[in-house]
């Protein structure tokens, strides 16, 4: 395992905001460092680019950094529809910092 690369669980969370969008946390320690580290590489909305792996799925995204002080990593719908999981089901996801 690499310095940018991280495992971790959480549930899927959703976010209403005129849509629906399925989430994770990336947990608040893992956060606070990549902020820290990368904090000069941040793109739009304050999102660092990621390879994202779940089960035997992975894609490139971006964790994007929300004022409660973690990163979110949201989930595409061929994602959630190829590993069968939804709202409130608990995933090991695995990221990987490519800024």
């Amino acid at each position: 395992m690499s310095d940018l690369e991280f495992n971790f669980s959480d549930r899927v969370s959703l976010f209403e905001s005129g849509s629906v969008w399925y989430f994770v946390q990336v947990p608040k320690k893992d956060s606070e460092w990549i902020r820290k580290e990368f904090r000069d590489v941040h793109r739009g909305w304050g999102s660092i680019p990621v390879l994202a792996q779940i089960g035997n799925t992975t894609w490139k995204t971006s964790i994007f950094w929300e004022k409660k002080g973690q990163y979110l990593l949201f989930l595409k719908k061929d994602v959630r529809q190829k590993e069968k999981f939804t709202n409130g089901d608990a995933i090991h996801i695995k990221i990987e910092l490519k800024p």
